[in-house]
């Protein structure tokens, strides 16, 4: 006679708050998809992948990227939403417009909500990791669909075809990428010259501002996708948008400073995504 071993299982009573990264990985571990389950896991979210491209990097730059095929890139995601479900998700490195394309798709096809797109085109070394003819794809097919874009500076002056130089211009700047489709957008300050350093959020109507001591450290690399990470991760439990981005700007500057004295690499190495990791959030299960 035979018994089911399940039946001895404690019945289910929750499940853990769930955040989807679709993004490049970094091999050298401080960006990507990579900082981004790290940046979960510290701020006590349940982290699942489906990976776009494979970077060869380390922390003084990119050595190679390879797109993952499209069809690979869909079935990652369906197989996550469909099986475990997602509260959140972040979007990084799209590498091109067929990639744009696939996650758009997907966003539709499973309706899903509290979207952050980090629209990250350029390496903190420096490198490009997106093509050119990307960038209008990526305006006209994602933007609308997400709840806001996390733009820096660069990626700000390569979408509005200038550069952002000054204080002044941030609000201007921002104005202006709502205006392309976003419902909403950060906009990150940290490239302006200066010892404070201020983001800017404007959505509908309303423009607010954070402005903060600069944090002087060489461990800069993954700062944007660690943010964009965060404020998924505080959206997928429920926060607002303007206070999401309130504690998504905390976890990284506390984390900047934490990691602040400590050598990875001979380039930009990494912040402290662990500085002070919180247990796995529960939420009821609902059958």
């Amino acid at each position: 006679m035979s018994s089911d071993p399940s039946s001895s299982f404690i019945p289910a009573r929750a499940r853990y708050v769930r955040v989807l990264s679709i993004a490049g990985s970094d091999s050298g571990g401080g960006a990507g998809i990579q900082a981004d389950l790290k940046t979960a896991a510290a701020l006590g979210c349940f982290g699942m992948t489906a990976i776009t491209a494979i970077t060869a990097q380390n922390t003084c730059g990119v050595r190679a990227i390879q797109a993952l095929p499209p069809q690979l890139l869909a079935q990652q995601i369906d197989a996550v939403v469909e099986d475990i479900g997602v509260d959140a998700t972040k979007i990084g490195m799209l590498h091109d417009a067929a990639t744009v394309r696939v996650v758009a798709d997907a966003i539709r096809r499973h309706r899903l909500e509290r979207v952050v797109l980090d629209p990250v085109m350029v390496a903190t070394s420096g490198d490009r990791l997106i093509a050119d003819e990307t960038v209008e794809v990526l305006v006209r097919e994602l933007f609308p669909l997400v709840s806001v874009i996390t733009p820096n500076l660069d990626e700000a002056g390569w979408l509005l075809g200038r550069e952002i130089t000054c204080d002044a211009e941030l609000e201007p700047a921002a104005r202006a990428l709502v205006a392309l489709g976003a419902p909403a957008v950060l906009l990150k300050g940290g490239h302006l010259p200066g010892a404070v350093l201020t983001d800017l959020l404007a959505q509908g109507g309303g423009v607010r501002r954070w402005s903060d001591a600069r944090i002087a450290s060489r461990n800069t690399h993954g700062t944007g996708c660690t943010l964009s990470t965060a404020l998924a991760c505080q959206l997928a439990m429920g926060q607002s948008l303007s206070d999401a981005v309130g504690h998504a700007r905390a976890y990284v500057l506390a984390a900047l400073a934490a990691g602040a004295d400590v050598q990875v690499g001979a380039g930009h190495g990494p912040l402290d995504h662990r500085h002070a990791p919180v247990a796995t959030r529960r939420v009821a299960l609902v059958v």
